[in-house]
């Protein structure tokens, strides 16, 4: 009875070290930090509307120019578990190439109806999302949105997300140095869903 019991615990054993890796187990490999970049937006330089809608600011008629995206995901721990009351925050350029930030000198002139800069609250199942515009190239730089992850008023993670497969990815220094077998941890595969495209990116510190 012993030996037939063993038996079965190494067939299940060998079967499970078959099956595919799952998005679970993925999820646990923490995802690789990236530089917070010269235009961080602080908070004199915000608008007062820093909701996670960077699409369209309170109080104006007009809405942000640019492809409408919806960024969604959760924010884990090592072991998987999701970590409620997280503060996510977002900050990228305009469909012009501008940020939302003084030092940024470029010849475009800046959107006025992009946000520029948000921010979510995790909930219970670690969940975040926002509404933004697909990010755009701009001079030396592939397409990306900057992002950061604060818990207790500390902060924990500060990353750049990607776009799959973009010809500035093989140009942009600092996506070459994600380790090419943790990239898929800050690709943003944005795919239909509803009115916009949808991109879902868990987020494990």
């Amino acid at each position: 009875m012993k030996n037939s019991v063993n038996r079965s615990r190494r067939k299940l054993f060998l079967g499970m070290m078959t099956l595919p890796v799952s998005g679970l187990a993925r999820a646990v490999i923490p995802t690789p930090s990236g530089s917070e970049g010269p235009f961080y937006p602080t908070t004199r330089m915000r608008f007062n509307d820093i909701d996670n809608d960077l699409v369209k600011i309170e109080g104006e008629v007009e809405r942000a120019g640019g492809e409408i995206v919806m960024l969604t995901g959760r924010v884990l721990d090592s072991a998987a578990s999701p970590i409620a009351g997280a503060r996510v925050e977002i900050w990228q350029c305009d469909v012009n190439g501008r940020y939302l930030h003084r030092g940024d000198s470029g010849w475009n002139s800046r959107d006025p109806a992009f946000q520029g800069f948000g921010h979510d609250l995790t909930g219970a199942d670690g969940s975040y999302s926002f509404r933004t515009i697909k990010p755009v190239p701009y001079a030396g730089r592939t397409p990306h949105i900057h992002v950061k992850v604060l818990l207790d008023n500390r902060e924990r993670l500060t990353t750049q997300f990607y776009l799959p497969d973009h010809p500035g990815n093989k140009k942009d220094w600092l996506y070459q140095r994600v380790p090419q077998a943790k990239r898929e941890l800050v690709t943003m595969n944005f795919a239909p869903a509803g009115q916009v495209p949808r991109a879902t990116l868990d987020i494990v510190i």
